[in-house]
């Protein structure tokens, strides 16, 4: 199996960024991480870490998929997230929904054990709550159309979304702007809430191992129109962003319904009454130079149309 080493990092998603390595399509690739602080060895005692010219949330990659084409789509099956040992969570004074609360920064660390009953990772948040681990990827996309977009971004090539929906047995589509597409990921968390509120999820680093296949052909049209488009279980999830959770959610709401309306086969009526009764709109993060917002709706409901057509 192929491996991205944690050397190969950046802070950008770009056309132009050399490719770490390169895959066929269909092929299973792992890709070493680091966390969000460029592993900066932040401590309760040092909340700004040792660090000064660290990566704002490094991004492992990019990977090149050979055949892949700009207005094709890069489908990504995540099959494993294995973590390190601990997460790293810190206050801040400048940005998320309690910044007014903190003079400064500080820290706290947590290390991951299994739990001796039920065998399930996770940790101890104090000396009376456990917490299992919910392992999901923060950053993940494709090189953008035109200028390079941060890491800490995200946007319709996907990138700083921090969707907590995209872990391990989920699959993610994204779209191909480049020849190879160029993935990148990182910034994984142990465990967050939606809308990632204080700034920060359980920040940790491991290794994420993937599929990547290269979809094309007119039977993935409707795909096209709702990227970034994300398979979790029973659920369909478009994952939009915007400058405002206005803007982010009615983007997110109009990818799904194209998307409803192209796979049901219903009018813009129909499909925005169903919409309306089935489709769920949720925060994903709050804190990012774009708000991200997911919509929700049931694959079985797609399925079914589908096969009655």
């Amino acid at each position: 199996m192929l491996t991205i080493g944690r050397a190969n990092v950046t802070d950008m998603l770009k056309a132009d960024q050399p490719a770490a390595a390169c895959c066929e399509s269909g092929d299973t690739v792992a890709f070493e991480t680091r966390d969000c602080y460029d592993d900066n060895d932040i401590t309760e005692e040092n909340p700004y870490g040792n660090v000064k010219d660290g990566l704002e949330n490094p991004a492992t990659g990019p990977l090149y998929v050979k055949g892949a084409e700009p207005g094709d789509v890069l489908k990504v099956e995540i099959k494993e997230i294995r973590l390190r040992e601990y997460g790293i969570m810190r206050t801040s004074p400048t940005a998320g929904a309690f910044h007014h609360l903190y003079r400064d920064k500080s820290a706290r660390r947590f290390y991951f054990q299994q739990d001796k009953e039920s065998g399930r990772e996770g940790f101890w948040f104090d000396d009376r709550l456990w917490l299992d681990c919910d392992t999901m990827i923060g950053v993940i996309g494709t090189a953008p159309k035109g200028e390079g977009v941060l890491t800490i971004t995200p946007g319709s090539h996907g990138g700083n979304m921090d969707c907590n929906k995209i872990k391990a047995g989920t699959t993610l589509y994204l779209p191909v702007n480049v020849p190879g597409a160029l993935l990148s990921m990182g910034d994984l968390h142990a465990r967050m809430g939606d809308g990632e509120v204080l700034i920060c999820g359980l920040e940790t680093a491991g290794v994420v191992t993937v599929r990547v296949s290269v979809l094309k052909g007119k039977e993935h049209q409707p795909l096209f129109a709702a990227l970034p488009l994300l398979h979790a279980k029973d659920r369909l999830m478009t994952i939009q962003s915007g400058k405002t959770m206005d803007e982010a959610a009615v983007l997110a709401a109009g990818k799904m319904q194209q998307l409803v309306k192209a796979v049901c086969g219903l009018t813009d009526e129909d499909s925005g009454m169903l919409m309306s009764l089935l489709g769920d709109l949720v925060i994903c993060q709050i804190v990012n130079p774009l708000k991200t917002v997911r919509c929700e709706f049931p694959v079985s409901v797609l399925e079914g149309y589908r096969k009655n057509r």
